[in-house]
Order: structure tokens, then sequence, then C-alpha cells
């Protein structure tokens, strides 16, 4: 495990939204897609694995798609917490690893949710509200306190720069036979990020 590895294993990942029994739905639905993929999987298979009824969950989760969703994001809650290692380039390393991990983890999750969201503008609003915008704020909060050291000047930060890091994983994660690697974290890291914000660590 690399130093990278380590300070994203140290965030504390934030608490859960959902009870104890829907937290193993979404986990078993996650464990089943990973399997089987998205076109594959049915909430019978999601009942039947769980010990549950159809009924509980749809109830909870009114169709697949957004069981899928609320999987996806709970599969990957960790990310939601910012880390605080008391260095701007730790966090942003620490971010990118995370991602990487999950983007690689869940590609074919992702795949399939962002093909549902084309034609599902509720679903396209969760993403937006629950996944993006919980990110966007993890980035602030590095950022925010990058300021507050003196590694970077507030004018450096534009609305830009917050899609940059995760954006492109995600985008490497899902093309077949290119994945990124923390090679690729650091990269974008030291040789993007950093020099557009005027990182004067």
């Amino acid at each position: 495990m690399t130093a990278e590895v380590a300070v994203q294993a140290d965030v504390a990942a934030p608490e859960s939204r959902w009870t104890a029994r829907e937290a193993e739905l979404l986990a078993v639905t996650l464990h089943l897609l990973q399997q089987h993929g998205y076109d594959r999987l049915t909430v019978e298979a999601v009942a039947v694995k769980a010990k549950a009824s159809k009924s509980t969950v749809y109830r909870r989760w009114p169709t697949k798609a957004d069981l899928v969703l609320a999987a996806f994001i709970e599969g990957t809650r960790s990310m939601a917490a910012a880390p605080q290692t008391g260095s701007l380039r730790s966090d942003l390393l620490a971010i990118g690893i995370g991602v990487r991990h999950h983007a690689c983890e869940h590609s074919s999750t992702m795949r399939a949710v962002l093909n549902e969201m084309s034609h599902n503008p509720r679903l396209s609003a969760a993403m937006q509200n629950e996944f993006v915008l919980q990110r966007k704020l993890v980035i602030d909060e590095v950022l925010a306190a990058a300021v507050q050291r003196g590694e970077i000047d507030a004018s450096a930060i534009d609305d830009e720069i917050y899609d940059l890091l995760p954006g492109y994983l995600v985008f490497r994660s899902l093309i077949s036979g290119r994945p990124p690697t923390e090679k690729t974290v650091r990269t974008l890291v030291d040789r993007v990020l950093l020099p557009s914000l005027g990182w004067k660590g």
C-alpha cells in the first residue's frame, strides 16, 4: 500500500442515511450488480438473496433504477468525506485514489446509471443532488482549508476546477482497456491541479 492509499484509508466515511436493513439490501444489490450487470439484475433476485419480500424493496425504491443508484451512492459513501491530511497535495491525492478505486470497481454500475439518467430526469436529478453535489462539497472543503493554510489564493479557485480530478478518472474508468492508475492520479494532481491552483507548497 502506498502512502497515498494509506491517507485515503484513514478517511472516516460519513454515517449512512439508511437503516441497517436498508444498507444490507443495497449491499446485496451492489454485489449482484457486479456479478451480473444491470440488465440481468432483478429486484426479485435482490429480495431472494437478502431474504426480503419484493414489496419491501419496492416500498423503499420504486424502480430498479432507483435501487441501483442508491446502491452505488452507498457503495461509494467513503468518498463523501473530505480528507484532512494538513496538505492540499495529500488531500487531492487521497480524493483521487478514492475516486479511482471506486470508479474502477463500479464501472459497470456507473455505465448503467448514466444510461438510465439519459432518459430519466428524476434519476438524473437524484444523481446530481445526492452524488455530484456532495463530491463538490468535499473539494470545496479541501480547497477552503488550503486557502486558510496559505497554500493557495482564493482567487485561483473557479467552478471548472471541481470536475477535473473526478471527471477525468471516471471517464478513464469507463473506457475499456484504459483504467486510471495511481500514476494517473499523481500526474493529474502534480501536473494539472496544483499548478492551476498556484500551489505554494
